[in-house]
């Protein structure tokens, strides 16, 4: 119908009945939305709209030609020349009043400057020429605008946008963003709400001017509503810098401390990215991290625990001394007042950095260590060793902790019978430990019975299996979920890693709810969960096509240090013994080689695989970077393998993707049958406020990836 129609109303445009024109246009306007390929005819046509002085016939010009000038980009350029004639018509606008009947709170036809805002910010982007042209006329409508009314403020956060997204002048671009900080003192939510997101998006193009109303954005972070206070956490995250490290943190611990639990595992670990990158010092590092296991609780992600460790492990000797007795503070408070179920990871990184220094904590030494904070408060006493192991015994004989935890503990306490001196806290220490041999959990009563071997026929073994691990290798941010202590008895840290709690798992809710899957099931990773709201379709869609008819096959576990894969929801698939292999002949390390695959290249996003090879078990990187000139957000990269392999993803490094910026995770695929690997991945984020949803198939990995 429109191919048969399109030269007819092409005819009416020409009408010289206004009305007649103005339905002509809403009609073309109709028409090439559903067929593009007839937008040429009517070409010469709209463009004699802008000549007309009816307001209804102008303003559907003005829709039109910007319908044309988002769908063909040659379109685009033809209509550049039109720049003036649009100027013009703002100008008559804002200084003369075009149409008195059509004024709106005393602002002059509001509806037709947006939309020739809106075709400005088109014809202006990525050209010098045209933005130049408009730069005054933008000036001006920023600055003689009524403010008092929602209608002017509808026209001034048009011309934001404009401003932004068009090759501005810098002292224009700090008038828009003034604007914006202006909204965020308004009363309405709406304006505040829209002020903030607008600033996130455009917090790269000029931070400096952002950084002005940093106060105000912090203030943000008290506001009732949810919405509100989620973009300004973002937005104060992308502020941080060198130089405001320290008052930043402070608000945002403040902010951690009394959020909901919605904000804190994303919070927290946003946190401990931004003190790793800007820290003043590595006291003031130390402490906010610990700050942040304090007040973020059990909603803090594992990565974080891990990276802590690292960081710990990889300090100088003092700073070691200080973290322990800082962490010995937290969890002597934690078990006294009978709240460390609620401060898990807290626990977890105090057991381990205390059984790793827990000689410097109770010796002599520890008194000339300054452990006053920043408000000046010296809260440490030196604790006595059977002091110390009274806490750990009265924190493991909990009912409230995790077996996780505990497996810290238990760990922790071993070590401590090396550091510890006296006979009666060594007596103390192994009685704990023979108890545990008993214990009704299968994996706290096998390291029960491995670590009471260690005061029997392993004794003069003990010292050398329990002494003090060398530092952890930095990792990033992608590849701590990943890193693993060197010996048997830090194997707590890596169980931690395997037990992710159930909840977290985005892609095992989509294909059977909260069931736990078979062993014939595909092999799944945890998601982000800010996207609950997929179906059963959207993951069969994604495994349509692959091979999921053969049966599943057991990843062998490692003998002498359990791995993350070797244990699945608190289930242990293989139990690993602690002194088994103790003499088995060292392996020559080979460094693995990488090979990049391009998995995805789709609207300025793109997505590569980095493959090393590693025998049965590939390691996989995903990065993705972005070089469209608007933030993404709301990333999430999901994957697939069929059957007869295993997948195994951890977290990823953020979910904010800016211009030129790099999200990463990292995959591991197990594969013992070595057959080639076939891979589906989704990729799903938002842009400019539109959601994308992006899946592909990548099989051109190298077929000796597995050898």
């Amino acid at each position: 119908m429109a191919r048969d129609l399109a030269s007819e109303v092409e005819r009416l445009i020409k009408s010289p009945n206004a009305y007649i024109k103005k339905k002509a246009a809403l009609c073309a306007f109709r028409i090439i939305r559903r067929v593009p390929d007839l937008m040429e005819m009517f070409l010469p046509a709209t463009r004699s709209l802008l000549t007309e002085k009816n307001h209804g016939v102008l303003i559907t010009g003005v829709t039109l030609i910007t319908e044309m000038c988002e769908n063909s980009p040659d379109t685009l350029n033809h209509f550049k020349k039109i720049v003036p004639n649009l100027v013009r018509i703002l100008k008559n606008l804002i200084l003369a009043g075009y149409s008195p009947e059509h004024d709106v709170s005393g602002v002059s036809d509001p509806f037709l400057q947006v939309k020739i805002l809106r075709l400005l910010r088109i014809l202006g982007k990525n050209d010098a020429e045209a933005s130049e042209a408009m730069n005054d006329i933008l000036a001006q409508v920023a600055t003689n605008t009524e403010t008092s009314k929602n209608v002017g403020n509808t026209i001034l956060y048009e011309t934001v946008l404009s401003i932004m997204d068009i090759k501005s002048e810098s002292s224009l671009r700090v008038l828009a963003i003034n604007i914006l900080g202006r909204f965020l003192l308004n009363n309405d939510k709406n304006i505040r709400y829209v002020a903030l997101n607008t600033l996130l998006r455009t917090v790269h193009v000029d931070t400096s001017a952002v950084q002005r109303h940093r106060t105000t954005i912090l203030e943000c972070l008290k506001d009732p509503d949810v919405s509100i206070r989620r973009r300004a956490m973002e937005l104060s995250f992308a502020l941080i810098n060198g130089q405001n490290i320290r008052a930043m943190m402070k608000e945002l611990l403040s902010f951690l401390e009394r959020s909901d639990p919605e904000f804190k595992a994303h919070c927290s670990s946003a946190m401990v990215l931004a003190a790793e990158r800007y820290a003043p010092s590595s006291k003031w590092h130390l402490d906010t991290l610990f700050q942040v296991l304090l007040k973020a609780g059990n909603y803090l992600r594992d990565d974080t625990v891990s990276s802590t460790l690292q960081i710990v492990s990889a300090a100088p000797g003092e700073r070691q001394a200080y973290a322990a007795m800082r962490l010995w503070t937290s969890l002597e408070r934690s078990a006294v007042s009978a709240d460390a179920t609620e401060k898990q990871p807290l626990v977890q990184v105090a057991a381990w950095t205390i059984g790793e220094y827990g000689d410097m904590l109770v010796s002599e030494a520890s008194n000339a260590i300054s452990m006053v904070d920043d408000d000046g408060v010296d809260d440490f006493t030196r604790p006595t060793e059977e002091y110390v192991i009274d806490i750990y015994q009265k924190l493991l004989w909990s009912t409230q902790l995790s077996i996780t935890t505990k497996e810290y503990l238990l760990l922790s306490l071993a070590k401590l019978s090396t550091r510890f001196t006296t006979r009666p806290s060594q007596d103390k220490i192994r009685v704990i430990i023979d108890t545990f041999g008993s214990h009704i959990h299968i994996e706290l009563q096998q390291r029960g019975v491995e670590l009471s071997q260690l005061y029997k026929q392993y004794a003069h073994l003990r010292p050398a299996l329990l002494e003090r691990m060398p530092p952890m290798e930095a990792a990033t941010s992608t590849e701590r979920d990943d890193s693993e202590p060197d010996e048997a008895p830090s194997a707590a840290h890596l169980a931690h890693e395997a037990h992710s709690p159930p909840e977290q798992d985005a892609l095992l809710d989509l294909i059977i709810g909260s069931e736990p899957l078979s062993n014939g099931d595909v092999e799944h990773t945890p998601v982000a969960p800010t996207n609950n709201n997929s179906n059963t379709n959207d993951i069969l869609d994604l495994l349509s096509g692959l091979d999921l008819s053969a049966p599943a096959m057991t990843t062998p576990t490692a003998v002498a240090t359990p791995t993350a894969a070797s244990v699945t929801n608190n289930n242990v698939t293989s139990p690993s013994l602690l002194l088994d292999g103790l003499f088995a002949p060292a392996q020559p390390v080979v460094q693995p080689q990488e090979t990049v695959v391009r998995a995805l290249e789709r609207g300025g996003l793109v997505v590569e695989l980095a493959a090393q090879r590693g025998g049965d078990t590939a390691t996989l990187t995903m990065r993705a970077r972005s070089a469209a000139p608007a933030t993404i957000t709301d990333f999430l990269f999901q994957a697939a393998v069929p059957r007869t392999f295993r997948l195994d993803m951890m977290s990823p490094s953020g979910t904010v993707l800016t211009p030129q910026g790099e999200i990463t995770q990292i995959l591991k695929i197990t594969n013992p049958s070595k057959t080639p690997l076939r891979l589906r991945i989704r990729v799903s984020y938002n842009i400019d406020g539109n959601p994308v949803l992006e899946q592909a198939e990548v099989n051109n990995f190298p077929p000796d990836l597995f050898n």
